[in-house]
Order: C-alpha cells, then structure tokens, then sequence
C-alpha cells in the first residue's frame, strides 16, 4: 500500500458539500482507504476573471493503486461532480489533485508528483501540514520549511 495525499479544492455549487461528497467517493475507491481529512479552508481564488473563493482540504489515502490508475478514480469523482475542463485554473466544482504518491517523483504527460505548484500555495501547505506536519518532500525538502517559504494567501480554517 501506497500512503498518498490528495488535494480537494472547489468554489462552484456548495464547496464544502462537493468536498465532503468527494471524500465519501474517495472511501469508495476499489484497494484504497481513506485514512484522514484536513480540516476545510477558505482561499482567495488563482486564476482568471472574477471567481468566489475557494475551499480546500487534503486528504490521506492508503492505496494498492498505482499512480495513474488513482489518477482515473480522482477524475471520475471529478466527472460525477460536474467537473468542466473548459479554462484553466477557472471555478470549478471539483478539483483532485495527487500532491504526493509515496516517495515516488512521476513526470508523466498525465501526471506530475510532487504537484509542481504546491510549494507556492498555502491552500496545500497549510491543510497538508495538519495531516502530517514532520513530512519530508521526495526530494528531502521538509514540509515546515516549504510552509516557512511559501507566499501568503488570504486563507483561513473553516
């Protein structure tokens, strides 16, 4: 089994309900456990135009997947929460994203972990250092130290 972090994000249609409607789907994943949620956050939105804030979370998961095929899963939680891929980084109902898959680094043309952007946000660093705050990154980088580095964001605990 694969411990592996997942970041939820939304700002679209209830956030906090399409959060704790994705975690439910999460559980439901074949040869994956859901083993903790942060807290919920609220953000200032990153993107084009004018959008509400987000919310956001990280969750823990224990899978036998491997990584693109958790990758299907999360997408499909996406679709059946209305997911459009139509603007990036515009509002959305759902975002999942893979932060972490292990100690594993993928650099695949559908996947990138570590997330590439996650040391530039606090909406992934603040929620993932309330899950596991003595993480080491893949690349020996310690969690509080990216936390100590990254910008400062409108965010705040739910």
């Amino acid at each position: 089994m694969t411990r592996c972090y997942i970041g939820l994000g939304s700002n679209l249609a209830d956030p906090a309900g399409q959060l704790r409607s994705a975690l439910d789907r999460m559980a439901e994943i074949p040869d994956t456990a859901l083993c903790g949620c942060s807290s919920f956050y609220a953000s200032a939105p990153i993107g084009p135009g004018e959008q509400p804030d987000y919310v956001n979370a990280v969750a823990c998961l224990e899978t036998a997947l491997d990584a693109e095929s958790l990758l299907d899963a999360l997408q499909a939680i996406e679709n059946q929460h209305g997911r459009e891929r139509t603007l990036r980084w515009g509002a959305r109902t759902l975002d999942l994203d893979i932060l972490l898959f292990g100690n594993d680094q993928i650099a695949s043309q559908r996947l990138s972990v570590p997330h590439p952007r996650m040391a530039e946000r606090n909406f992934v660093l603040e929620p993932l250092a309330e899950l596991a705050p003595a993480l080491i990154m893949p690349d020996g980088t310690p969690l509080p130290q990216l936390l100590a580095q990254c910008p400062a964001n409108r965010l705040h605990r739910l």
